[in-house]
């Protein structure tokens, strides 16, 4: 018996997981980039993919430390979203097509407003307040 905030951020990160599973053997969007311009970037992908599965899995089971790995799994798309930017951009930077107002809102959202929108609302429903109260007391 989770509240509700909790039971959307684990069906949401179990979501997450599975389209950053795709992305990460896709090589699309920012994971796949990753993956593809640096030699650890598969490990980075892997990690967030784990990251997901294991921290909605163990949440779901009233678990501290499956509530810890969900908000590192909520926070994840921010942290390699914005390394992927930045590679690309320090890439282009001497002839980049972009104006400095795409360029920062490339770094915040990626280039998909309904995407981040969803890595908000995890973040938003973890970090709720029902949601840290409800763990703190009765997580084991």
């Amino acid at each position: 018996m989770q509240p509700q905030t909790l039971q959307i951020a684990t069906w949401l990160l179990y979501f997450d997981g599975f389209f950053a599973l795709v992305s990460l053997i896709d090589k699309s969007g920012y994971i796949g980039y990753l993956r593809f311009q640096y030699p650890f970037g598969f490990l980075l992908g892997l990690i967030s993919v784990a990251l997901y599965a294991f921290g909605g899995l163990l949440m779901a089971n009233d678990l501290k430390l499956g509530y810890k790995l969900a908000v590192l799994a909520a926070a994840s798309p921010f942290v390699l979203r914005f390394l992927a930017v930045s590679s690309l951009a320090k890439n282009f930077e001497t002839q980049s097509p972009i104006g400095i107002t795409d360029y920062f809102t490339g770094r915040i959202f990626g280039g998909s407003i309904i995407s981040s929108a969803f890595d908000i609302a995890v973040l938003a429903l973890l970090l709720h307040t029902q949601s840290r109260e409800h763990q703190r007391i009765w997580y084991r």
